[in-house]
């Protein structure tokens, strides 16, 4: 009896580390693929249209892909000053970043800074869903290892610039810059991108809220240091 516990344990073992290895080939696969095609819907955008469909059956995401070149560099230091200004020299963690909101959440006694880097929004965006778990981050580490790995900074910016969420189903760049300003993403001027990187944390409320003065501010700032940042 005992053998043959023993032997069904070895058993369900191996079938659970021989899925975790085709989870892992299945997001190594798709980030190769990454590296010369472009995503047409991430793992985050199918939640929010599915969430917006059970209000509006017919509703839309606006999305529009563009290359790097056609975005602007002010709205691409923009976000580099905002989200993550380590982001061309960091293996894909900021350690610094993560030892400071570990402190920060500490000192609230409540969880309000996450430090995570480009990389680790781009790879719970891509492929994992919203809920907070150990696993989940476990999983966001891997993904973001293989990323760096496979994909170039520029390209992961790039990808990243397009995907992100920039208001009420308004995702990427583009979608953006003819949301907001009625222009494309290449014409964005210092102030407007800097304006649309201080959305980036809450875009849905700042969507509703433009003239929020928290808003207002937060683009100040962010424009101030805009030029000490290293594009890839």
């Amino acid at each position: 009896m005992a053998r043959r516990i023993l032997s069904w344990l070895r058993w369900t073992l191996g079938i659970v580390v021989l899925l975790g290895i085709l989870v892992q080939v299945y997001f190594f696969s798709h980030l190769y693929w990454l590296r010369d095609h472009n995503p047409n819907m991430t793992t985050f955008m199918d939640a929010r249209l599915a969430k917006m469909r059970e209000i509006k059956p017919d509703a839309k995401l606006g999305f529009v892909w563009v290359p790097y070149e056609k975005i602007s560099d002010h709205l691409k230091r923009a976000i580099l000053t905002s989200e993550d200004d380590k982001f061309v020299d960091h293996d894909g963690f900021d350690w610094e970043g993560i030892q400071k909101a570990i402190e920060k959440n500490e000192k609230r006694g409540k969880l309000v800074a996450g430090g995570s880097t480009i990389s680790q929004q781009l790879s719970k965006n891509l492929f994992l869903s919203g809920e907070r778990s150990f696993l989940r981050k476990g999983q966001e580490a891997m993904i973001t290892v293989m990323m760096e790995g496979v994909l170039d900074k520029q390209r992961i910016l790039e990808i990243y610039l397009n995907v992100i969420e920039w208001g009420d189903g308004i995702f990427g760049a583009e979608a953006a810059s003819r949301h907001y300003f009625g222009i494309s993403a290449s014409q964005l001027s210092p102030s407007q991108a800097a304006r649309l990187a201080a959305m980036v944390p809450r875009p849905r409320f700042y969507d509703r809220n433009r003239n929020s003065t928290y808003l207002a501010k937060r683009a100040e700032a962010i424009l101030r240091r805009m030029p000490q940042a290293n594009l890839p």
